[in-house]
């Protein structure tokens, strides 16, 4: 490696040589490598961090394309796995980073395997129940991490540094229930949005793993469509059920939320913890985004990307039309934003 390839980035004061250092000794985990995911594993890769492992459930699929930048054309008509197609773009990239990827679903399960030796997590996930688990992780852990979130032309990032800053229950004590945020499906995303989010937690990564001393955490919220920034100091939160009471539910509900293949029906039950549904607002909400939208007594349906959705009052949802596990959890995230 040319020693020449670092040196401008060296000579930024606040990195130097020995923040180049660190970082080129530096483990990161990486959950998700579609939008946010996509242009943090390049900054990362392009950085010079050491070991970048990335975990993402999901294919390559046409409507990525505007926003994902790992992905071409070729990729989503294979269907090509995310993080094998991420892998196959950073390596022409070239540089000492060594990729590791997982075709997985992060879970309870699997998250600790995947972080262990983890500097830094990184979320790149397009859902609150994955954030929430890995929030548990990293305060039960000690390990720091930076939340990320965009829908439509703004996002929020936050950076969280146990026993320095809040967690993320903190700021936002428990997820809202399903369908009462918005989500890319639903409300549309635009890249720009999603570089400032990006780009503004691969900058702190950075920061985190080369020079965190003196880091103030602060939750930000970032608009590429009118050009405003808010930074909104963030406290810990003493009576905070996580890094407060050291309660880790998410972590240690171990498979509750795994959707199950229902025998015989070509069919996926997914259930996600968390308050039960208005499914009034979800219905509006579903109509408005263009899904076939109807009320069957107490339950929902709704038909979206050649599949039927039945939505139960408390919340759990059968997902008819497919057996495959993953694509109805990427269904579910998408379009009921849980």
């Amino acid at each position: 490696m040319s020693s020449r390839r670092f040196e401008r980035q060296a000579r930024f004061a606040p990195l130097g040589q020995e923040g180049q250092q660190r970082l080129a000794e530096s483990r990161v985990l990486l959950v998700g490598v579609g939008a946010l995911g996509g242009v943090l594993a390049q900054a990362l890769t392009r950085a010079g961090v050491g070991q970048l492992v990335l975990a993402d459930r999901d294919l390559v699929e046409e409507t990525n394309l505007p926003r994902q930048v790992l992905f071409e054309d070729r990729h989503a008509r294979e269907g090509t796995p995310k993080v094998e197609a991420a892998r196959e773009t950073l390596t022409r990239i070239g540089g000492p980073t060594s990729l590791e990827v997982h075709a997985v679903h992060v879970d309870a399960a699997n998250l600790p395997d995947l972080a262990a030796g983890c500097d830094l997590v990184l979320d790149g996930t397009d859902n609150l129940a994955t954030r929430y688990l890995i929030n548990d992780h990293c305060v039960a852990t000690g390990t720091p991490w930076i939340y990320g979130g965009v829908v439509g032309g703004a996002g929020l990032v936050l950076p969280v540094l146990p026993e320095v800053g809040p967690c993320l229950r903190c700021v936002f004590r428990e997820p809202p229930p399903p369908g009462t945020l918005p989500t890319c499906d639903t409300a549309g995303v635009i890249l720009p949005a999603v570089g400032l989010v990006a780009s503004l937690q691969a900058g702190l990564a950075l920061r985190c793993l080369a020079a965190p001393a003196g880091l103030e955490p602060a939750l930000v919220e970032l608009d590429a469509w009118s050009g405003e920034v808010r930074r909104l100091r963030a406290q810990r939160d003493p009576a905070c059920p996580c890094c407060g009471a050291r309660e880790f539910p998410w972590l240690e509900r171990g498979d509750a939320d795994h959707a199950v293949s229902l025998c015989g029906r070509n069919t996926v039950q997914v259930q996600r913890p968390g308050p039960a549904p208005d499914l009034d607002r979800l219905a509006t909400r579903l109509a408005a985004a263009g899904a076939s939208v109807r009320r069957a007594g107490p339950l929902l349906r709704a038909e979206v990307e050649e599949v039927a959705l039945t939505v139960f009052p408390d919340g759990r949802t059968l997902i008819e039309g497919t057996d495959d596990c993953a694509r109805a959890e990427a269904l579910y995230d998408r379009w009921l934003g849980g």
